[in-house]
């Protein structure tokens, strides 16, 4: 498969702050990839670096096969960036803002007409050409801001947690979108904390205080060797009040983590324990699952934390 992001031992430092430390990782063509992590792990940090908006201190990048520290201006002419905020000209119709950006990336008025008819079509927003911007619901301000981030036909988007704030209905027509464009050769990097939304990515990376602890396709990670640790097993525990067995669950021998999953509760135990968990819990349906790619990620970074103490 053609490369076409790649981060080689990227570390970005504010100061004393390490706000990317050594993560390397690349992308192929028409992948859709998902970027997980809390808060301040660094995501925003790293599509920044790799959009040539920022210079890492350390390690480099590529995209399309340009560097992103020679290379930035030409970069940003092949990307298409949609920021963690709705960032259009509220004040402007929706014609107004896709016309600036067309203007904002060179094209001229036959090519500027011809893309602005594509993208009505696809995102679905001629109807409210002009209307502004301010006055679109959620849903529909992150199709313009689509549409404005691949008005000039990019091969690469980034967008950063695009349907934050928005609901469930939008989210999935938003990505029905991307997969629309995914299928045409664009290639994808997307933030999210959205665990569905990360299980519809062809793969998924995890990047926890800076550094990126994990990487692959969804089954790749549910067999992640740190996140099924040997002599354990991952089970569901179905009772009638789980909120109410929570606690006394986590505190039962063996029982190395617990939360609540839906109606059941998911945990994580030592092997030798379940048996004695089904005696001591007649009432509850115990089995052994795959994890979720919540747990995953939860074990991960629990196992991180542990070790930091």
């Amino acid at each position: 498969m053609t490369e076409i992001i790649a981060a080689d031992h990227l570390t970005i430092r504010f100061g004393t702050f390490t706000a990317v430390s050594d993560v390397s990782f690349a992308v192929s063509k028409g992948e859709l990839f998902g970027f997980l992590g809390p808060n301040g792990s660094g995501k925003t940090t790293i599509i920044k670096a790799l959009c040539g908006l920022l210079k890492p201190t350390e390690g480099t990048g590529r995209i399309l096969g340009m560097d992103i520290r020679k290379d930035a201006a030409e970069i940003r002419r092949h990307v298409g960036y949609m920021s963690q905020k709705f960032g259009l000209y509220e004040d402007l119709t929706v014609a107004e803002n896709i016309a600036f950006y067309a203007g904002v990336y060179g094209l001229d008025s036959g090519r500027a007409a011809e893309r602005t008819r594509e993208v009505q079509a696809l995102t679905g927003i001629e109807p409210y050409m002009t209307r502004r911007a301010g006055q679109l619901s959620g849903g529909w301000k992150q199709r313009l801001a689509l549409a404005c981030a691949i008005i000039h036909s990019p091969e690469v988007v980034f967008l950063d947690e695009p349907t934050a704030g928005i609901d469930p209905v939008a989210r999935r027509a938003l990505w029905d979108l991307l997969f629309q464009l995914s299928g045409q050769g664009v290639t994808f990097f997307v933030t999210t904390h959205y665990m569905d939304e990360a299980e519809r990515c062809g793969r998924v990376g995890y990047i926890y205080l800076s550094k990126l602890i994990a990487m692959g396709t969804v089954a790749e990670l549910q067999k992640l060797p740190d996140a099924n640790p040997a002599g354990t097993s991952r089970i569901q525990i179905q009772v009638e009040n789980p909120s109410e067995m929570l606690d006394g669950i986590r505190h039962m021998q063996g029982v190395r983590e617990a939360t609540i999953f839906g109606h059941s509760i998911h945990a994580l135990a030592e092997t030798a324990h379940v048996a004695e968990m089904r005696r001591k819990m007649p009432q509850a349906s115990i089995e052994t699952i795959e994890p979720s790619l919540e747990d995953v990620f939860v074990t991960l970074t629990y196992r991180i934390m542990e070790s930091q103490r």
